[in-house]
């Protein structure tokens, strides 16, 4: 930051300081720009820039590649390796095993707020930290799916969103869980809006059960038993001063009512049922949701979902900065909807969680398909090459 010796910020200097730093972190966007108007992946890299403008010999690093690309976090790595080369020293806080043992030297395991030990990288296993962190051998990493595949369920035809996405053509199966992968700002969250009717189709046309319908905002959308979980759960998912049981009752009131009056009883019966099946650690469905982990959080986000009883499921970024262990649960809610008939879409980031869970991966490249996978065809390399563009 350039030093301040009028008391006027040079906004010029600083401009161009962000955008030389950021450009380090392989974000080119000019400085001036509102953090508001970028991605969350990029308001990502923008914290990581902030922490480096300070030249601090340590620098703690919570989930800082939960929202990025597969490029951004190899560009971030580059940056962290340059750095420990220089002397500085990084504490790397995160969930994905991959990233600790590409990333990490030793790593220190904690559990339920209590220290369980330590590992040097070269002398542990993922079986051996997963078991650590989780107080159990975690079995396989993705649930065996033992779902029937049934007729179509949910389909969109040409849809459109000006600037955003054009001519998107899909179909869901009862039973399946479709994977959409692609690149940050291909347009996956958009196409899961409009199917929500956050940001409704400018063009094209929506059929549910073979029925066409209109679906112009959530509430059309609810009633359709569509179900939306958002990939930023703290601003778009959660009143987060509102307790687990406020929180589980937004999207159910009807439910939850006796006439017209919101049943108390129905209300705490549904919150216990909730945190039972989920399996949420909490003091009381009292508890306010912002005191909860990331893991438990993203549960009440579901949660509260499941009480409409969803035919179609859509998860943006479903285990995004949640623990192993709350992943494993997370996958296991979604294979039960599809051995109920019901269909999932999955919108992830982690390639390794869409061939694990996916029947069929849709792949979006600015704002187009790329192609649509089937299970035995979908590799890293495949849906790659169609994420960017090619064939």
């Amino acid at each position: 930051m350039p030093e301040i010796k009028t008391g006027i910020l040079r906004t010029r200097q600083m401009n161009a300081i962000a955008q030389q730093q950021l450009a380090e972190l392989g974000l080119h966007v000019r400085g001036a720009m509102l953090a508001e108007e970028l991605s969350v992946g990029q308001q990502q890299i923008i914290e990581i820039a902030k922490a480096l403008m300070t030249n601090a010999s340590v620098i703690i690093m919570d989930e800082p590649t939960a929202a990025l690309t597969d490029r951004e976090i190899e560009t971030l790595f580059t940056v962290i390796n340059k750095l420990r080369k220089e002397g500085v020293s990084f504490v790397y806080i995160s969930h994905r095993m991959e990233e600790i043992f590409s990333i990490c030297d030793a790593i220190t395991i904690l559990r339920d707020g209590e220290y369980v030990g330590k590992r040097l990288i070269p002398e542990t296993s993922f079986d051996e930290v997963v078991s650590m962190m989780v107080g159990r051998s975690i079995g396989e990493r993705y649930p065996e799916r033992n779902s029937q595949i049934g007729d179509v369920i949910f389909e969109m035809r040409n849809g459109t969103k000006k600037g955003k996405f054009e001519n998107v053509s899909f179909q869901v199966r009862k039973g399946e869980i479709l994977g959409v992968a692609g690149l940050m700002g291909a347009g996956r969250t958009d196409i899961m809006k409009a199917i929500f009717g956050y940001e409704p189709l400018d063009s094209g046309q929506i059929f549910i059960n073979g029925q066409e319908v209109k679906i112009d905002s959530p509430i059309d959308a609810i009633r359709q038993r569509i179900a939306f979980i958002t990939e930023d759960r703290k601003s778009e998912g959660l009143v987060l001063d509102f307790s687990i049981r406020e929180n589980l009752a937004l999207p159910n009131l009807e439910s939850l009512s006796k006439g017209s009056v919101l049943s108390n009883e129905l209300e705490q019966q549904f919150t216990e049922d909730m945190m039972k099946l989920l399996n949420v650690k909490a003091s009381s469905g009292e508890q306010a949701v912002k005191s909860l982990s990331g893991g438990n959080q993203q549960k009440i986000v579901i949660a509260k979902w499941l009480g409409i009883h969803p035919q179609l499921l859509i998860l943006d970024e479903p285990t995004r900065g949640v623990d192993v262990g709350a992943k494993k649960e997370i996958y296991s809610i979604m294979n039960k909807l599809t051995e109920q008939g019901d269909a999932v879409i999955m919108v992830s980031s982690e390639l390794p969680e869409v061939l694990g869970m996916s029947d069929r991966v849709l792949v979006i490249h600015e704002g187009k398909v790329g192609g649509i996978l089937g299970k035995d065809e979908a590799s890293q390399e495949s849906i790659m090459a169609l994420a960017t563009g090619g064939e």
